[in-house]
């Protein structure tokens, strides 16, 4: 985990003011939290005790507090008592010098219960899977079978580890909070959800799949984005001169828990397979690096109405750049279709494709990088092609 601790420290430097920090289980929150903050008082809301403790009397947090000598306040996984978010608010306008950092895997219960968020005087980060960066013996070909989730990374058994990711949310998050009404129904949507991973998300298709209603699969999706494990790219519109599509693709948030998910076949083709794990992964490595440089820039992709595709734009105040994942060890004249037909609408961005190769070269302008490599350089103090 240490080396998940010196890249959040060193890029992204603790605020002066509260802050939440959100992010899935097993990234690594409560170890950054504790190497952080070791003199404040924490509240540990997973364990039992604690969790009937503050569930029962919500105030017994201010007690708590006003009998510690620390500034520094900690209340892990805050999301299972939303009610302390009051407590919080309070005592931040009676002492504005008191810190509080409140971790959670989930905002659905903060949303949907219409809960106190400190009304903007808390920061609101994120933490995220490893980026390749942080890991000095990375390995593509691991990363994409095992994913960079911290707590398989570091586990003795990662693949076991793994295996039983899916299993823990399940039992912990999902069933403890009573957020679908049928658990079988919701495990198997995960399988089907998974074919989705790296492509336009039709739930239409896989409430078909699971045989449930379309309505009932909608929520599932909303409750995978609520718990952290999976989000969606919007369609990157700006400027559009030509017709796009309207469906944002969808993305679980680790190439490793996607595999774990993802049934196999004798009909699946090991390539395919790696090829929306690929694009998974520089999709995981992309938002980290925007959330980590504290960038105002925009994670989209771009495919228009007749199929003209790319993969993933990155837009804002930072710069403007267009990539291509392909898994592939060789660049052919048909993988620079997508980048062409966007450079031909935008040519002010700068465009690459990540492939399987080894060799760096530039085709018509595009860079193509091999994405190891890519990915390796990859760091929120730089900019995203910084290196080339």
């Amino acid at each position: 985990m240490s080396r998940k601790m010196e890249l959040v420290s060193r890029f992204f430097p603790i605020p002066e003011q509260s802050f939440f920090l959100f992010g899935p289980r097993g990234t690594g929150k409560s170890t950054w939290i504790r190497r952080c903050f070791p003199e404040a008082l924490f509240i540990d809301l997973l364990q039992p005790a604690v969790y009937r403790q503050m569930s029962a009397r919500p105030e017994t947090l201010a007690e708590r507090v006003r009998g510690f000598r620390s500034k520094e306040v900690v209340v892990d996984e805050v999301q299972r008592v939303p009610e302390l978010l009051s407590v919080v608010h309070d005592l931040i306008e009676r002492d504005p010098s008191r810190r509080f950092v409140l971790t959670g895997s989930s905002a659905r219960k903060l949303r949907r219960g219409g809960v106190d968020l400190l009304a903007g005087r808390a920061l609101r980060k994120t933490l995220h899977p490893f980026m390749a960066a942080e890991l000095p013996g990375f390995e593509l070909a691991a990363a994409l079978e095992r994913g960079l989730l911290p707590l398989v990374v570091a586990a003795p058994e990662p693949q076991e580890a793994l295996d039983a990711y899916a299993t823990l949310y399940l039992e912990e998050e999902v069933q403890f909070e009573g957020w679908v009404r049928n658990v079988g129904h919701f495990a198997r949507f995960l399988e089907v959800v998974s074919f989705s991973h790296a492509a336009v998300l039709n739930v239409s298709h896989v409430a078909r799949e699971c045989e449930v209603e379309r309505k009932t699969v909608a929520g599932y999706v909303d409750v995978l984005e609520d718990l952290l494990l999976s989000f969606r790219l919007p369609v990157f519109t700006k400027r559009a001169r030509r017709q796009t599509v309207a469906h944002p693709k969808f993305y679980l948030f680790d190439a490793g828990v996607y595999r774990s998910l993802r049934p196999r076949g004798p009909l699946d083709r090991t390539e395919e397979i790696d090829g929306s794990a690929f694009e998974g992964l520089v999709a995981q490595h992309l938002r980290a690096w925007i959330a980590y440089s504290g960038s105002d820039c925009k994670l989209s992709y771009w495919r228009t109405r007749s199929g003209v595709e790319v993969d993933f734009v990155v837009y804002g105040g930072d710069g403007f750049w267009a990539l291509e994942v392909k898994n592939t060890g060789r660049i052919r004249p048909e993988d620079l279709r997508g980048l062409r037909g966007f450079m031909a609408d935008y040519p002010e961005c700068e465009a690459l494709i990540l492939y399987r190769g080894r060799d760096r070269l530039k085709i018509d302008g595009i860079w193509c990088l091999p994405g190891e490599e890519f990915l390796r350089r990859l760091k929120p103090s730089a900019a995203l092609t910084d290196g080339l």
